[in-house]
Parts: C-alpha cells; structure tokens; sequence
C-alpha cells in the first residue's frame, strides 16, 4: 500500500514538472518547454534541414533506441548527463570505432566529462553547448528524439571535416572542383583522400610533391590493393544507386558533389572496413593464449618472429598504463585490442579505433533487459544465450561466476546494475577476448592517442627480444600448474547514475500530498468507526452523514 501511495506521489510531482518548469542550480525558474526548444533548435541549426541528416536519424534512432529504454532517467523520463554521454560513446565506438575527443574513455573513474565538453561541439557549435548546460543546470535531461539528432548533428560535423581533405585531393591530382572528373580521375582523388585521412592530424595539405610522393611508394605495398578495392566498392555502390538517371553508353562524369558523396559512404563505412584488421589481429593473438582466458604471457606476447604479419612491440609502461598488463605479466587481449595504439587516423576531434564487440554483447543484454538492473538469476539464463565472435550460446556458467553475480545483487538492492564496473569486471571473465578489464586506471587521458603522441609507447627489436627472454625465465621459475584464482573489486562505480534531486519545488509539492493524504486516511478512519458505533446501536444509513 506504501509502495502504491508512493509512486502515485512521485506521478503527481512529474506532472507538476511537465505543467510548470524546472529550476535551475541558480535559482531561477525555466519553463521546460524553453529548455526543449533551445535545444532542439540549436541541433537542428547544425543539420540546416538536410535531407541526407533526416534519413540518417532514422537509421541511428533504430541503433539506439533499445539502450536508451534501458539506462536510468530521470524524474521526467529523460536521461541524465552520465546516461546522454554513455549512449552517445556507446553508439560511435559500436558504429564507426570513433574515439571522439572530449568523449574519452571514463577509464572506470567516477569524476567522468559530459557531452557539452566534446571540443567539436566547442569549437564550432558553441549555441549548443549552451543549450546542453541549459538543460544540465535545469536538471532538464535529454529525450530519445534529443539524443537521435544529437549523434546526428555530432556526426554532420565530424563528416564536414572530409571536405578539407577532399578539396586537397583534387588539387594533389591537379583536378578542378567545378567540373567534371571521369571515372579513373575519380579513384586517384578517393585513394588520395583516404591517404590523408589515415594520417589525420600528421597529413599535410599544401605539400602536392610530399603527398604525391607517398602514395607513389606505398603503391608497392602487399596491403595497398585493400586500400583501392576500398574506394573502388564505394564508386560502385554510387553508380549502383544512380543506374537509373545516368546514361549506361557513356563513361560516367562525377561532379564534386558526387564525390564528397561517395567520401561520405567511405567516412561511414571506414570504421567496419578498418576492423577487419582489428579481427585478424584478435585472431593472431588468441593463437599465443594456451589457457583460453583471454590473456598471453609477456613472453609469449614479445617473442614473435620478425617474418610475422604483426609484431607487438608496445612497452610495458605502455601496457600498465593502459591496463593491458595484469599482476601476473600476462597481456590481456580485450584491453590491448581498445588501447590507443590500435588507433588510426587521429585527427583534431576523433580517432578511428577498433570497434567494441563488448558494447554489442551488453547491447544484445540491454534490448532482452529493456531496464537498468536486473536480478542475478534472470541475467544468468540471458547471458547462456548470448553468443559474440569467439563464445557459442548456450552455455552454463562455473558456480564461481554464479556467486559472484549473486554477490554484485547483494552489494546493489537486490539487482545488479548493467553499466557499473563491478558488472563490466564479470563480463570481461565471460567474454574475456571481447569485453576489457574495467581496470582504474591513474590518468583517463592515457587510453586515448593525443595522449602518447610526444611518448615513447614501443620498444626496439633488440630490446623486445631481451623482454621475451626475461618474461620467459620469471614464468618458468613461477609456474605451479594451478590456475590462479580470480581475485574480485570490491568497489563499485555507476557509470550512467547520478544521484537523484528533485526540484525544491516538486519536493514541496510532495510534502503537501503526503499531508494531504494523511488527512484524508484520518477521516475514512473516523468515518468508519462512527459507522460502526451507528450498526451497533441499530442505527439507520438515510440518518447517518459523513463528517467531511
């Protein structure tokens, strides 16, 4: 009875919100629905009405959509600052395996930066910036339809960065941009415009000669031919799309329009492109794991032949920094996998990073969830039946791992919260090829590539060999035959929660109901018991009247 009282007390003071408004930390009143149009209008500024960004947001609201039911809202159904840069990070390291600057990773701290931080957004889009403090201070949150045209706006701007570098490929390939260009043209231009854009911020713009240059020696690569099937697939795909306006006897003429078209089906498809790298390197080190726990000796991990595709030479600073060396001297492959030095094509505002297979194994839980928490058995029958790249469904898990979850309830409510660390650490022993050790790290800035671009992160050949000998010897002295056990944090940290504070007002507005309804408990009670005295004195029900 408690329980209902409450929650029709908590739906009154929501209304009270949507009829009224919000107050803001300074004080002041703002009507929600200036806090809604503010933000809208700022996003939809950035869009300008494109028709290509509309059809866009449909397909990212439908990637999007089923976390957004599952994180935490707030007292009007919205999300939080935490929830809104979770979803938004989630989306673009699943999507494109974009790392985008002031979006770092959180690195399992609890002081983390929020959405109106991402220096783009700073740089050229200060009016939203504005509106996203806005609707921070007014405790206001973010709707789906808010966060949809965020990530859509966001991405417009990070895809307006091509046009720079497109602009140079023409010129590099000494090609107008007002006319015409044919077919041949058109793949020397994308190849260049691919070059530059996988040396991000180290490309140079103005030098023909340099770039030029480059291109010419690279041409002689094993790797090479991948890079021009790339763009060759995509001028494809344009052509496909256009069969039906275009004239199949001539040789096909594309305006500079046309092509930063195909640069933009190139800019979203770049991430699922370069991750077939990411694959084989997963595949190439799994090879180097005899245990099947997701980790490699250091040894093991040094010790490659240079007649190899890859050679790891990442130093072991590098390595603990990044929280890819656990106590043992073992690398564990999930965490090196997500490390900044698997990342490419660092610009200004964004790198190109492996993508996230754990981000899909919670979203494939997330859509079965649709809810922040749940109860540890009830994750359990779902985790069985959820399969990622290198574990098949169905499957039981070891009682070890059964207590563990059961314990994470315990520590939470009763239920165990999806987006906290302590779940991230049983994921990582569940998919440990697939989801990183939630490993604290000191700095959060050193999982991202701005931050070892003035460091040293590999060692030399010589040096690698001597490590491998070295981690060789410490493991053979060490080895016992028996397993280690896992050791379990203690710690927990919510990744997407904050604490929630309902507006004074609304606090007020509940105090008066929960009076209200005391009073009224008070006379149903004295009303009853008269009604009692009457039937016990023979009284008739047309004599008696309620006392309100």
């Amino acid at each position: 009875m408690m329980r209902f009282i409450g929650c029709g007390i908590v739906f009154a003071s929501v209304l009270s919100a949507e009829a009224g408004g919000v107050r803001g930390s300074e004080g002041r009143t703002i009507a929600v629905e200036d806090v809604q149009a503010g933000l809208q209008s700022a996003m939809q500024a950035l869009l300008d009405g494109d028709y290509a960004s509309t059809k866009r947001a449909g397909h990212i609201e439908a990637r999007v959509w089923q976390t957004f039911q599952a994180l935490p809202k707030n007292e009007i159904g919205r999300l939080s600052p935490r929830g809104v840069r979770y979803l938004v990070h989630n989306y673009f390291m699943k999507e494109h395996g974009w790392l985008i600057q002031g979006l770092d990773p959180h690195g399992n701290r609890a002081d983390v930066s929020e959405i109106h931080e991402v220096n783009i957004l700073q740089d050229k889009a200060p009016a939203l910036v504005e509106s996203l403090l806005e609707a921070r201070r007014s405790n206001h949150g973010l709707s789906l339809t808010d966060v949809v045209t965020m990530i859509t706006a966001l991405e417009r701007l990070i895809f307006d960065e091509s046009l720079s570098l497109l602009r140079a490929s023409y010129i590099f390939n000494d090609q107008s941009m007002l006319g015409t260009v044919g077919q041949s043209d058109v793949h020397e231009i994308l190849t260049s415009y691919l070059l530059l854009f996988q040396l991000g911020s180290k490309g140079n713009l103005s030098d023909a000669r340099l770039h030029n240059s480059l291109k010419s020696r690279l041409s002689v690569r094993d790797d090479w031919p991948v890079l021009v099937d790339f763009q060759r697939d995509a001028v494809l795909n344009f052509n496909f799309a256009k069969q039906h306006s275009s004239n199949p006897f001539q040789e096909p003429q594309y305006t500079f329009q046309d092509t930063l078209g195909i640069v933009e089906e190139l800019a979203h498809s770049y991430g699922q492109w370069q991750n077939m790298e990411c694959r084989q390197m997963k595949a190439d080190l799994m090879d180097l794991d005899a245990d099947g726990d997701g980790r490699i000796p250091l040894g093991k991990f040094y010790g490659r032949v240079d007649n190899t595709k890859y050679q790891f030479t990442e130093s072991m600073q590098y390595l603990q920094e990044v929280g890819a060396l656990d106590e043992e001297k073992k690398v564990r492959i999930a965490n090196y996998l997500q490390g900044p030095s698997n990342c490419i094509a660092s610009s200004t505002y964004y790198s190109v990073c492996c993508l996230s297979e754990c981000e899909g194994v919670l979203n494939d839980l997330e859509v079965k969830v649709q809810g922040p928490s749940a109860e540890a058995m009830h994750l359990l029958r779902l985790l069985g039946n959820i399969s990622s790249s290198t574990v098949d469904a169905p499957r039981e898990f070891p009682q070890v791992m059964v207590e563990r979850l059961q314990q994470i309830a315990e520590q939470n409510g009763g239920e165990v919260p999806l987006h906290g660390c302590l779940f991230s650490e049983w994921l990582h022993f569940a998919f440990p090829n697939e989801c990183p050790y939630p490993h604290m790290v000191e700095e959060a800035k050193a999982l991202t590539p701005s931050h070892w671009f003035d460091k040293k992160m590999s060692v030399e050949p010589g040096q690698r060999i001597h490590l491998a000998s070295a981690a060789e010897e410490e493991t053979t002295e060490t080895a016992s035959g028996v397993s280690s056990e896992i050791t379990w944090a203690s710690k927990e940290v919510l990744h997407v929660s904050e604490t929630s504070r309902l507006p004074r007002r609304t606090s007020i507005f509940c105090f008066r109901t929960v009076v209200q309804v005391a009073l009224l408990l008070a006379v149903l009670r004295a009303a009853s018991s008269n009604w009692q005295t009457l039937l016990r004195t023979g009284g008739k029900e047309k004599e008696y009247q309620l006392p309100f």
